[in-house]
């Protein structure tokens, strides 16, 4: 994979391709209920934060959920398959107005918006998060990766547990 060159702080109409591809690619691995391949989008070292925006703009620290590592990222997903217990259901991703923040050689730091939808078995469907995410991407092992997803819900009550990755 050849690397992007570097662009323009806040430049969201040069969206490399290669970054719509991984954001495509993570919320189809979540939606398909493939979470096994889910860490594999991360660097080795990485963060994956859930947090509200109160807490994102007050520079607060608290957060839903906290991994710092792909490893425990793989932990997350061993827990969602056999200790934590909920009604099952589908997540639906949308994601729109990716924007870069700021280039360099080696990535960049995004900005977009997402919708996530829930559907239970029955068929009954919610809105279950709306918010944005702002990541760091960089390149390594020849492929495109997050090294910090951080996710900032628009909301701040959470109507049951969070089971799968937002």
């Amino acid at each position: 994979m050849s690397r992007s060159p570097p662009l323009a702080p806040g430049d969201a109409t040069h969206v490399p391709p290669e970054v719509t591809a991984l954001m495509a690619e993570y919320a189809h691995m979540i939606d398909d209920g493939r979470f096994e391949d889910w860490p594999a989008l991360f660097t080795e070292k990485c963060q994956y934060r859930i947090t509200t925006r109160d807490n994102f703009d007050r520079g607060l620290p608290a957060s839903i959920i906290v991994c710092d590592s792909r490893g425990m990222l793989e932990d997350r997903v061993v827990s969602i398959r056999t200790a934590n217990v909920f009604e099952p259901h589908r997540y639906r991703h949308l994601i729109s107005c990716i924007g870069i923040e700021e280039s360099g050689p080696d990535g960049w730091r995004l900005r977009s918006n997402y919708l996530v939808t829930r559907t239970m078995t029955d068929g009954t469907m919610t809105v279950f998060s709306t918010g944005e995410y702002r990541d760091t991407v960089v390149h390594e092992g020849g492929r495109l990766l997050f090294r910090e997803r951080v996710v900032i819900c628009d909301h701040s009550v959470i109507n049951n547990l969070i089971a799968l990755p937002l």
